[in-house]
């Protein structure tokens, strides 16, 4: 079975009564007639924000605002032939202008407001489901679909990739960094723990792997921080070959209770060449990547 990745942006948008915003899906959904989030697949170079802001305005007619950041979760469907696995990123958003419809054409065919009593008795999608804390149950995909909703063929020179990171810390305060090896994009830089999902994968047990991979150390997820993504059209992929690049990246808050000596073990796969805890105010004379520079309050070097 071949097996295919997506990115998908959600919002959880409730009324002043209480009552929360749902669409349908249409005939030419993975899942007609399943109820979920407003929300959709993310364009390729789009941030996740503006993704969320558009699908909703594209599907219910509304304009909206993000307020939070509510969740990263994973899921596989077995479609025909395919195991479609999905990376959604679920927002805390209000409305702030526009006249509630139905979309016009494509893979929701209706909108409308649910009290919590009423979405229970809905067949929800399984996120959507889990978002608002209602019972889980699985839903059936239409046979013979197109996986993802009709998505066109990804270029082979274009790649889309979800990762999870951390802001790892251990009870003294230090912050844990690896440092990106030779060879690599970022080579020489110091950057957060984590990085790509496996398969099936949840993106916050993706990140704890990768923090026993990249550093020998047993952590737990605090807290869901932030989402970050990076645009490089021109990247060079493997053997220099140019890449039109689009990284996604969750960041959690993770703790270290009982820290050892940091050590990249063979697992790690070559990407890092070091790991080390550092003193908050000794990040300041590093050189970090992008993501790091930013969770940790410091410039790019």
């Amino acid at each position: 079975m071949e097996q295919r990745r997506q990115v998908g942006v959600h919002g959880v948008c409730r009324g002043r009564d209480g009552r929360v915003l749902l669409v349908r899906g249409s005939a030419s959904a993975d899942h007609p007639g399943a109820w979920r989030l407003p929300g959709g697949g993310l364009a390729h170079g789009e941030h996740p924000e503006a993704g969320v802001v558009r699908e909703f305005a594209a599907q219910t007619g509304l304009a909206v605002q993000l307020t939070g950041l509510l969740a990263a979760v994973s899921d596989v469907t077995g479609l025909p032939g395919v195991a479609l696995h999905t990376d959604r990123i679920v927002f805390a958003v209000e409305a702030s202008g526009g006249t509630l419809r139905a979309a016009p054409d494509g893979v929701t065919d209706l909108a409308r407001w649910s009290t919590p009593e009423e979405a229970a008795g809905l067949p929800l999608l399984p996120f959507t489901a889990e978002a608002l804390g209602l019972p889980v149950a699985p839903v059936r995909p239409a046979s013979g679909v197109s996986p993802g909703g009709a998505q066109p063929p990804v270029p082979a020179d274009r790649r889309q990739r979800f990762a999870a990171y951390g802001l790892v810390t251990d009870p003294d305060g230090r912050v844990l960094l690896t440092l990106i090896a030779d060879g690599y994009p970022g080579a020489g830089l110091w950057h957060l723990p984590g990085g790509g999902t496996d398969h099936g994968e949840q993106p916050a047990a993706g990140l704890l792997r990768e923090l026993v991979e990249e550093a020998g150390q047993l952590g737990r997820v605090v807290e869901l921080l932030t989402v970050h993504d990076r645009y490089d059209p021109g990247a060079l992929g493997p053997e220099g070959r140019p890449l039109d690049w689009h990284g996604v990246r969750v960041v959690y808050r993770v703790v270290v209770d009982d820290p050892t000596e940091a050590r990249v073990t063979e697992l790690a796969g070559g990407s890092t060449a070091a790991a080390a805890w550092f003193p908050p105010d000794a990040l300041g004379d590093l050189p970090l990547t992008e993501v790091a520079a930013l969770v940790t309050g410091h410039r790019v070097a």
